[in-house]
């Protein structure tokens, strides 16, 4: 009885988890899909308003290292409705107030704190479930990434019919909600790990560990590469194939949905092949597709069939990311290395638009950005056949052993 009590509470904190991922990554995004109307009606340059769409994925990056760590300190229960409650602020703020560019970036600021509840549900999932359960586990939790696609299907259309204010008060409205059921539905696991000494100390000490280094690696060229993608890939169709911004919005949606139903995809692939398998083929898969992107050839349908590639790619690479962070993170330290590794998924999407911003600034054209993409790609995928799969494979002797 009490195994199937724990069953049903380990679902009821996995759809919580996923939900709440969703509805703080909409929040999140909000700007991405208006960088184009923002661009035009501040007279903006390439780069400020690559600066612009950038700003919240850095901020939510970095957050999640001590959002994470506070998760594996509080519990999910208490992080998910103040973090919830707390993103409300800054959406109001650039709905209502926000009206020139350093408002914008003070708004985008803040905003990025509803990018760390990522940090918050890995960990709550992870201790739910049992370890061969996991990568399936967390990738259906990486389903919450469909936020962002939520925002780019929406908040143009929502604009159009009803208001520049409009997206915000309904964002709002639905983070408030979802707060108040956080806090009732919510669970953590009962005698999980928790961990003791500073934050400074705990941080540096999960910093150390070597799989941390390497799965920060790549996941910022897993979910880095999507992220950008989902913040940037509406400037770049307007800019590249002159698209309205309510064509790119629902384009870049596309793209947001397939890499979002192939995170599972990954993690269930994991589970049953191992991820070092599923990042090999993801990353190199993403190579030539970005190579492919680079030739800038008709949008329909050799670009189109290039992009949707590239989701699938990385929504894959990103859900084998933490099936591989589910075997090797120790259980008291998972929060913490979420963070860590999540940081670095953000990070890995902050760069990108600022280079595409800055080529296109230079040259009028995109493909040297996608060039480099390639090329990071490939040197990723040699990373994971060679130190990856090595600790990996030293990871399963010292389980099997003990």
């Amino acid at each position: 009885m009490a195994d199937q009590t724990d069953g049903r509470t380990a679902v009821r904190v996995l759809v919580v988890s996923t939900i709440g991922f969703l509805v703080n990554f909409w929040a999140w995004a909000l700007i991405s899909p208006l960088g184009g109307s923002y661009g035009k009606a501040l007279g903006l340059t390439g780069v400020q308003q690559s600066v612009l769409v950038a700003v919240p994925v850095i901020v939510g990056s970095l957050g999640r290292i001590p959002v994470g760590a506070l998760t594996d300190r509080i519990g999910a229960r208490t992080m998910f409705p103040a973090v919830t409650l707390l993103t409300i602020l800054p959406v109001l703020f650039i709905g209502f107030v926000a009206d020139t560019y350093p408002a914008m970036l003070v708004g985008g600021f803040f905003l990025g704190l509803g990018g760390t509840a990522f940090a918050i549900g890995v960990p709550a999932v992870n201790a739910w479930f049992a370890p061969e359960r996991r990568g399936t586990a967390l990738g259906i939790f990486g389903l919450g990434m469909g936020g962002t696609a939520i925002s780019a299907f929406t908040t143009v259309r929502i604009t159009d019919a009803y208001g520049p204010e409009a997206p915000f008060v309904l964002v709002a409205c639905v983070l408030a909600v979802y707060a108040v059921a956080a806090a009732l539905l919510l669970r953590d696991k009962p005698g999980r790990p928790t961990p003791q000494g500073s934050f400074v100390a705990r941080t540096w000490a999960t910093a150390r560990i070597p799989a941390t280094g390497q799965l920060s690696l790549l996941y910022a060229m897993g979910f880095g590469g999507f992220v950008a993608f989902s913040v940037y890939l509406p400037t770049y169709l307007v800019n590249a194939y002159d698209l309205s911004a309510s064509d790119a919005a629902a384009r870049t949606a596309g793209f947001v949905v397939l890499a979002v139903a192939m995170r599972p995809v990954g993690g269930t692939l994991s589970d049953k092949v191992g991820p070092v398998p599923v990042l090999m083929v993801a990353f190199v898969a993403a190579a030539v597709l970005a190579l492919l992107a680079a030739l800038e050839l008709p949008l329909v349908p050799v670009a189109t069939v290039a992009f949707l590639g590239l989701a699938a790619a990385l929504g894959a690479s990103s859900g084998a990311v933490f099936a591989l962070v589910a075997q090797v993170a120790p259980a008291d330290k998972v929060g913490a290395v979420t963070g860590i590794v999540g940081a670095a998924g953000g990070l890995g999407g902050f760069f990108p638009p600022l280079v595409m911003g800055a080529v296109y600034d230079q040259v009028g054209d995109y493909s040297l950005g996608y060039v480099l993409l390639a090329a990071s790609a490939l040197g990723v995928a040699l990373f994971t056949w060679g130190p990856v799969r090595r600790a990996a494979l030293a990871r399963a002797a010292e389980v099997t052993t003990a």
